[in-house]
């Protein structure tokens, strides 16, 4: 239930702040830097335990990050040309940047723990195996993925080879639900409550997602709708 209610709070705040991001997304990346510092820096700073509480369930389990995905991903659903898309299309790339800024946390804190274990010849289960192995394979596309979408680097490629590389942000959606699986699926399969209700609300997610995102893309092929309409539509909002 905390996962879910994060998640909405999240993506609301997202929607509210559109106008902040688009204006001045560089505040908004120094903004993301600053909790990624802060949140290495709990433990040494000694935080009331409510505040450590609220990394946690923010950053350390990714839940923001993840949910700005979700938003920037679900942005493709939507006609191209509706209110919503048009809203929310300029600020894409910013939130995918910022998502991305703030999953370095999670990345480090899951690795120094998930990794240790290795060093030192212990045995993992096989669903942490694979899901480190989901977890490398996350990090190269996001780091591939993030800085892409930057501005200044979107430029300087060629547009078809821009788009090229932004397709994989299908994959690495795809790696994202196969991980929480992967971390989810034995609790849930052991009677764990709440693993179980995430796995179906992660379900619910990342499947309609795709079934939508498909149906959105025959029925803007059979409309005709091509990215350099959209282009004019987003640069117009």
């Amino acid at each position: 239930m905390t996962s879910t209610i994060v998640i909405i709070a999240t993506i609301a705040i997202a929607c509210l702040l559109r106008n902040p991001i688009k204006k001045a997304p560089m505040v908004f990346y120094g903004l993301s830097v600053a909790v990624i510092v802060l949140f290495f820096a709990l433990s040494a700073l000694g935080v009331p335990r409510w505040v450590s509480l609220a990394f946690f369930w923010t950053i350390h389990k990714c839940l923001v990050p993840l949910a700005l995905f979700i938003l920037v991903m679900y942005i493709g659903v939507f006609k191209r040309t509706s209110k919503v898309s048009l809203w929310l299309r300029p600020i894409r790339a910013e939130l995918s940047i910022i998502a991305w800024i703030l999953t370095v946390g999670h990345v480090v804190a899951y690795l120094r723990s998930y990794l240790s274990p290795i060093f030192y010849g212990t045995a993992l289960q096989t669903n942490v195996f694979v899901g480190i192995i989901v977890a490398i394979i996350l990090f190269v596309l996001l780091i591939v993925l993030g800085v892409t979408s930057f501005r200044a680097i979107k430029k300087n490629m060629s547009q078809q080879g821009w788009k090229n590389v932004q397709r994989l942000a299908y994959p690495f959606f795809a790696f994202t639900y196969i991980h929480l699986l992967c971390l989810l699926l034995p609790s849930a399969m052991r009677g764990g409550t709440a693993a179980t209700i995430s796995v179906i609300v992660y379900s619910i997610i990342f499947i309609a997602y795709f079934v939508l995102r498909i149906m959105r893309a025959i029925s803007d092929r059979k409309e005709g709708i091509t990215d350099a309409s959209v282009d004019q539509e987003v640069a117009a909002a």
